[in-house]
């Protein structure tokens, strides 16, 4: 059984930057489809972004640029690397992992996590003011 921790949020003005981190545990990150998505208050869940079993990234483009995101295979660990962030940002950040990796993204795993297809994490705060 798949589990995910998240880590790293925390309050920043714009135009700084933070560094989320989901430890695995259950299973080799390396061989999941993992990502990050978010929610802000009154919107709808929004897929960040992915990395599949082949190292391949998917960025939604409001993140292009700005956020990187990053499997530490020693670890077991996926994290998202987030610089230069607005206010715009701000919102609950969870990873999610699937063991499907044939269609990754981040809206893949909203869409996964929703229909219990996906694991997820419990949730971490990013506040950009």
């Amino acid at each position: 059984h798949v589990q995910l921790v998240e880590s790293g949020g925390g309050s920043v003005q714009a135009g700084g930057s933070l560094r989320l981190s989901c430890a695995v545990s259950g299973y080799d990150a390396l061989y999941l489809c993992m990502g990050w998505f978010r929610q802000a208050p009154g919107k709808e869940r929004e897929g960040v972004a992915a990395m599949d079993s082949e190292g391949e990234t998917f960025y939604a483009d409001s993140v292009k640029g700005r956020f990187t995101i990053a499997k530490d295979n020693a670890m077991n660990t996926l994290t998202l690397q987030m610089n230069s962030l607005k206010p715009e940002d701000t919102a609950m950040y969870s990873c999610a992992a699937s063991h499907d990796g044939r269609h990754c993204s981040g809206d893949y795993l909203v869409r996964a996590q929703e229909r219990g297809a996906a694991y997820r994490g419990q949730g971490t705060q990013v506040t950009v003011s």
